[in-house]
């Protein structure tokens, strides 16, 4: 089985920009668009969320743009047909940045475990990001999904003990994601200078427990941020901010540019 995207990603020697979009947000037509909008302009990985109807991990910003994405159509095979195009560069240049689906377990359980891994992998996906999917209930379905060569990412957050680290690293394929805060996406608080040395210290506590890279997401809205958690991390996640900005494009064209525009902004 060769080596997928993330894996070889990850072998390399920089810093990581990570770009969270909902599919078909705001409007219907715009996810081909944005993919290749995003990809020119610097991102190494996108997130593309699978629209669900409670998502309980996410703030105003994500829930309202789910909602929307669902009103657009969008489905889970209708969101693996639309990556499948997008690595054959039907309707936008040839994707090639890793795709990582974060979403939850009820539509995937719904699909059906094996086929929907199966069906992920033949349109190009590289990974999942189940926040729903406990590590300790995870043995049998990380161990499926690595027999597909898909990538699994856990999640680290600032009152994870050490020892919880440590399992979460060692289950991670190949990364694991830390949220910045305690909070929703979207609704984190991280300025000022208690909270900036409350995040140095946990980020500093996540490298002396892992062996694997790993991302920083929730609350990182612009260069700065994004700079600053280059030097704690290993990259940086952004969604809410970027969901923000598209919020008033009313057609693809337009939800096309403004993503451009917004990540060329972060580089």
């Amino acid at each position: 089985m060769k080596q997928n995207r993330i894996a070889s990603l990850v072998e390399q020697d920089k810093k990581l920009l990570v770009a969270y979009y909902m599919p078909e947000y705001p409007v219907a037509g715009a996810t081909l668009p944005v993919l290749e909008a995003l990809q020119e302009n610097g991102a190494d990985i996108i997130e593309l969320g699978i629209p669900f109807s409670d998502p309980v991990g996410d703030g105003p910003v994500i829930q309202e743009a789910a909602q929307r994405a669902i009103r657009n159509g969008v489905t889970v095979k209708n969101l693996l047909e639309t990556v499948s195009k997008a690595r054959r560069g039907a309707g936008c240049k040839a994707i090639t940045v890793p795709i990582i689906l974060m979403g939850y377990c009820n539509p995937l359980i719904a699909y059906g475990g094996d086929c929907f891994l199966s069906d992920a992998v033949e349109a190009g996906v590289d990974g999942l990001l189940l926040p729903d999917l406990p590590p300790e209930e995870a043995e049998d379905f990380l161990e499926r999904a690595k027999s597909f060569g898909l990538t699994v990412v856990f999640l680290i957050s600032p009152v994870t003990s050490p020892e919880r680290i440590e399992m979460i690293d060692s289950l991670s394929t190949d990364f694991s994601y830390c949220l910045a805060v305690n909070a929703t996406t979207g609704t984190a608080k991280l300025a000022g200078k208690d909270a900036d040395a409350a995040i140095g210290e946990y980020l500093e506590r996540v490298r002396k427990h892992t062996r694997k890279k790993f991302v920083v997401g929730f609350g990182i809205r612009d260069k700065a941020r994004v700079e600053q958690m280059w030097k704690l991390a290993d990259g940086a996640v952004v969604g809410s901010a970027l969901l923000q900005y598209l919020a008033a494009a009313h057609t693809p064209d337009e939800t096309a540019r403004l993503a451009g525009e917004f990540w060329q902004a972060l580089r």
